[in-house]
């Protein structure tokens, strides 16, 4: 499962004029700009967006921006040289300055606006006109298309300021966001799970905008107080942002015939996210009922094999609306996101995120997402009921496709070759009555131990633990002689069912309270620890040294434990 792309060595790219040359705008030149819109993107308003797929609009530069960081796997990916980064004309470009670059790079951005359904159900009191034309992206400008070694980019800016889908906001994004976006992104990456992915981190050296946050060694579940923050840019890169909101959006105003050219813009839409993410498998000469019909069903493949990849990894999307759910099926949006440490089924990193959207329910809050996805594709297909049926039968297939990809992701962390399900609820039981880290269990599991030795240092020793100790104890010695009896059983060799499992379960895995010294550091110009953890965290199943794994494969210590900002945080970024 960890299915790293293989890298250009050979940099090609050294200057903006070299990127220049691979700019193509596919969005801008084939989708339909907001007829109300400025053509010079001078449009930072929070406004109502009645039609059109986009909305230009030129980003807010960072005043004095300064280098942090960039993404040395990307960079190598696209041929980027890594000295690319910290020229003028780069850093003035991904820092929000794109008044001057060269052409035929475009010096308008874009914003799109997408609908908000959150578990299925659609809202629209989010928008400030209540209407649902005002939400979108209100501090995300896209500033460039570039088609490189025959894979198309869109690079976007992340606290690119004001949009008219800002809603009053100021449209930044602060540092501390900042680099937990740019480090979470490249993290999954490196653990095989599909993902946006980060070019540069850039922070500014004189602004700053006010945060709700927590204050040192507060235990308050939401912030208690306002702080400060320098305001940064990240830009994250992926073959094209378009969400399941997006669709949803047009499908809505194609549904209430809010406009003449709503059903031709769901279709024009729904055609250029198969144009962006699913050429290869989808056959542009087919109708376009079938090309529906083959995007809901390559689309329910790619989003259970992401969620139980999430799954596998510890990660818990914290905030899975549908407007945070990406139509090409990578995962999207790293704010209220976080990792599971000690083993929760109900694990919700984000305060305001409910247990709906919490670490084991991900697969039916895709479910819902898909749900939407499905709805909003309905219209396109209402005078061909042969196709209407196909689609049907393709939604009501969700939940078993689901639970098939999480049989097999579970086999894959225990290295069996078939999910057993008695043993599994066994070991779920014992990591929840043990009180364990998840990272790390399985990780151990990976060594195939054949006593309780290793796995007992690893445990947090929770109540249940503690109250019947040796019970607790010979329970799982029990489960692990049953289990290295299946294990035995296999036709594989332990070394190579070792290997595979090691290749399944990382070793290291992202620990907000790692991260949290590197962004503050950061605030005091020091960017060692994030670039430290950039290292780490791009190598996750690697053995690493002695240092490395004493400093980052542990438990988390008792006194951070319910630490506001640490165990949980809000949206607030």
């Amino acid at each position: 499962m960890n299915n790293r792309q293989p890298q250009n060595t050979l940099p090609t790219i050294s200057t903006l004029d070299d990127l220049a040359k691979r700019a193509n705008y596919s969005l801008m030149d084939r989708l339909n700009a907001d007829p109300d819109a400025t053509a010079n993107g001078d449009d930072h308003q929070p406004r109502q967006v009645f039609t059109g797929h986009y909305v230009p609009v030129k980003p807010t530069p960072l005043a004095d921006p300064e280098y942090i960081a960039h993404s040395k796997d990307l960079f190598r990916e696209l041929g980027f040289a890594d000295s690319l980064a910290q020229t003028d004309d780069f850093m003035r470009m991904f820092s929000g300055d794109i008044s001057h670059v060269p052409e035929p790079m475009s010096r308008v951005g874009w914003a799109c606006g997408y609908a908000l359904s959150i578990y299925g159900t659609e809202y629209y009191q989010q928008c400030p006109f209540q209407t649902g034309n005002g939400y979108g992206d209100g501090r995300a400008v896209s500033v460039l298309e570039a088609v490189i070694n025959g894979q198309r980019w869109e690079m976007q800016l992340k606290g690119g300021g004001r949009t008219p889908y800002c809603r009053g906001a100021d449209g930044r994004a602060v540092l501390r966001s900042s680099v937990r976006e740019f480090l979470a992104q490249e993290h999954m990456h490196a653990l095989g799970v599909p993902t946006s992915r980060s070019l540069s981190l850039y922070v500014s050296k004189t602004e700053q905008v006010r945060r709700p946050w927590y204050s040192e060694g507060s235990h308050s579940q939401d912030p208690d107080t306002l702080i400060s923050e320098a305001v940064a840019i990240s830009t994250r890169v992926a073959p094209s942002f378009l969400r399941v909101g997006q669709l949803e959006l047009f499908s809505r105003r194609a549904r209430k015939q809010e406009h003449p050219k709503a059903l031709q813009e769901l279709e024009m839409i729904v055609l250029h996210l198969i144009e962006r993410e699913y050429a290869d498998v989808i056959d542009n000469t087919l109708s376009l009922a079938e090309k529906v019909v083959l995007l809901a069903r390559e689309f329910r493949d790619r989003l259970t094999s992401l969620v139980a990849n999430w799954i596998r990894v510890g990660y818990c999307q914290g905030n899975f609306n549908s407007d945070n759910c990406a139509a090409g099926g990578f995962t999207l949006d790293y704010g209220p996101f976080g990792f599971c440490e000690l083993f929760d089924p109900q694990y919700q990193p984000w305060t305001g995120g409910g247990q709906h959207f919490s670490f084991l329910n991900q697969p039916a809050a895709a479910e819902r997402n898909f749900h939407m996805f499905w709805t909003a594709l309905r219209p396109l297909l209402a005078s061909n009921d042969n196709a209407l049926q196909q689609l049907d039968e393709i939604r009501n297939g969700f939940d078993a496709v689901m639970q098939m990809k999480m049989r097999e992701m579970w086999a894959a962390k225990l290295g069996l070759d078939r999910f057993d399900m008695v043993l599994f609820r066994e070991l779920a039981a014992l990591m929840m009555e043990t009180s364990v880290d998840y990272t790390i269990l399985f990780r151990e599991l990976s060594n195939l131990p054949e006593d309780i030795g290793p796995l007992q240092k690893r445990f947090y020793k929770g109540a249940a633990y503690q109250a019947d100790p040796e019970g607790m104890d010979l329970r799982w010695s029990e489960w692990l002689t049953t289990w290295n009896a299946l294990i035995d059983s296999q036709p594989r060799s332990r070394d190579e069912i070792s290997q595979q499992m090691k290749r399944v379960n990382p070793k290291y895995s992202w620990r907000e309270w790692f991260v949290v010294p590197a962004y503050q550091q950061a605030a005091e110009g020091d960017y060692a620890l994030i670039r430290e953890l950039q290292e780490v965290m791009t190598q996750p199943y690697a053995e690493r040294s002695k240092e490395v794994e004493e400093k980052y494969y542990r438990r988390k210590p008792s006194e951070l434990s319910k630490l506001g900002g640490v165990s949980h945080y809000s949206c607030s970024s």
